[in-house]
């Protein structure tokens, strides 16, 4: 069995108020429009009931697969402040990986540093760190993009444990 693990931080700054910013995460109708792979997949299924004990499903792919699938269930919000959840990872029928994150939002200037808190164990080879690092990355420039503005990294002040 193949088993790796992470603990990363990745921050963006954002020219939105962090009521905004946070209701790009919590608006089913904003969150689809930056939550989302690459223009070429095709997505089959969105679903987000956001609130604490509700979940999230994301399920999609290159034409012709694999399906990728996002199923997340939330555990604390606070709203415009934080939001911690857990969540799977699938490709097709296997589980890839399991992760918990925590998204904090915090005034900064006229606008929002958010601060992304993830640890997560990879399993057997079928999702890489490296991957799931830069998927995020996408994600959180995208959100931005949604935003009206482009992130502005702060940097990826994290640090790896125990990654094989």
């Amino acid at each position: 069995m193949d088993l790796a693990s992470v603990q990363d931080v990745i921050e963006r700054t954002y020219g939105a108020a962090p009521a905004r910013v946070f209701n790009a995460f919590a608006d089913a109708a904003a969150k689809a429009r930056w939550f989302v792979g690459p223009d070429e997949w095709e997505r089959s299924e969105f679903e987000l009931d956001f609130r604490v004990g509700g979940r999230e499903v994301n399920r999609g792919g290159p034409p012709g697969g694999p399906v990728h699938v996002y199923e997340a269930h939330y555990h604390d919000i606070v709203p415009n402040e934080r939001i911690i959840t857990t969540y799977e990872m699938y490709m097709d029928e296997t589980r890839s990986s399991i992760s918990i994150a925590t998204i904090e939002f915090e005034p900064a200037g006229d606008g929002t540093a958010l601060r992304l808190t993830e640890q997560g164990a990879f399993l057997d080879g079928t999702d890489s760190v490296a991957s799931r690092e830069q998927g995020t990355r996408d994600l959180l420039d995208a959100l931005g993009e949604s935003l009206g503005d482009a992130a502005i990294p702060a940097g990826q002040i994290g640090s790896r444990v125990g990654a094989n």
